[in-house]
């Protein structure tokens, strides 16, 4: 079996043996940055940990799908980035920060197409499964970008709504990762839905994980600047639960700071963290990672292979869900 290390060394070299530069430079230059400045690779280390479980050799036929589901989400994080006007990605620059708006839009695009050309590269049996669930999977990305804009011209959204956007934007596509390494290592219907499902609940755990390491993680690990998105009011699970649970004071302070245009971040990340403190919106966010790490690894644990087989998968995602970035 691989290690997650020896896993994530195939993924970079793919990467880079795969994505090179190519004419026009301005085009494909972003492409190469975007892919270069690294990231955690959980996709596609997800995809090939999880046909690893049935299959003793890690070759092209899955590795090829797997780079072009991490293609995929660069593309989706260029976009993201644009329409967030987020300066930091991965301690970086963003695209359109480092070149522009039009230049990061055309890129993504390239992206976009590249990684369909990636994920075609698996064997013609299983490529029509592998493309029912990526084509799918990539216009529920889509769907729940535009559910997160639309939440930004709303004060109020229920807890539902905020599950369903982050189950479109983010699980989705960690459960498709799951299933296609499933798929093309040809286990059984019960056994890919079982890691689709896994997939999908280790997805929204990490995506509140994701909330939560925004407010409260290590600026120095991160990535990111820690407090973006109480910057931005960014609908986070930790926001969509403060609102539902202020009251009288709480309610109108928070309200107050969510309005103010002349706070200085500083102040207003400070004050926010102070609501969230009062009202333990963290740990309810933590109670519901653990809610959704339990019912993925319930899941795992349904899958028919010996457990020591499971090892490495399940090391990687206890490794993820109790992270510090």
């Amino acid at each position: 079996m691989y290690t997650e290390t020896e896993i994530k060394s195939l993924i970079d070299k793919a990467l880079t043996s795969t994505i090179t530069l190519k004419s026009p430079a301005e085009l494909y230059e972003p492409v190469l940055y975007s892919i270069s400045v690294g990231g955690k690779r959980i996709r596609p280390i997800l995809c090939l940990l999880c046909y690893n479980l049935f299959k003793e050799t890690i070759d092209n036929n899955i590795i090829m799908p797997a780079i072009g589901i991490e293609v995929f989400h660069g593309f989706t994080l260029i976009h993201d980035d644009i329409m967030d006007n987020a300066a930091i990605r991965r301690s970086n620059a963003t695209v359109h920060k480092k070149w522009n708006k039009n230049t990061a839009i055309l890129s993504g695009d390239a992206m976009c197409i590249e990684a369909y050309k990636l994920v075609s590269q698996t064997n013609a049996n299983h490529l029509p499964q592998v493309f029912e669930i990526f084509n799918k999977t990539a216009a529920q990305v889509c769907e729940g970008q535009q559910l997160d804009i639309n939440f930004e011209g709303k004060f109020l959204i229920s807890d539902n709504d905020y599950l369903a956007m982050i189950n479109l934007k983010t699980a989705a596509m960690i459960a498709a990762s799951a299933k296609i390494g499933a798929i093309v290592a040809d286990a059984s219907i019960s056994n890919s839905e079982n890691l689709y499902q896994f997939g999908y609940n280790l997805g929204m755990a990490f995506q509140i994980q994701d909330d939560v390491l925004d407010t409260y993680g290590n600026p120095s690990l991160f990535g990111k600047i820690i407090g973006s998105d109480i910057i931005s009011n960014k609908k986070t699970f930790l926001l969509v639960s403060a609102l539902i649970r202020a009251q009288g004071k709480q309610m109108s302070n928070l309200e107050n700071l969510l309005k103010a245009t002349d706070i200085p971040n500083n102040e207003k990340i400070k004050k926010i963290k102070e609501i969230f403190d009062e009202l333990e919106i963290k740990q309810l966010a933590e109670a519901r990672i653990n809610h959704y790490f339990k019912t993925a690894m319930e899941y795992l644990n349904n899958v028919d292979v010996t457990q020591y087989r499971k090892e490495n998968l399940i090391r990687f995602v206890t490794d993820l869900i109790d992270r510090a970035y």
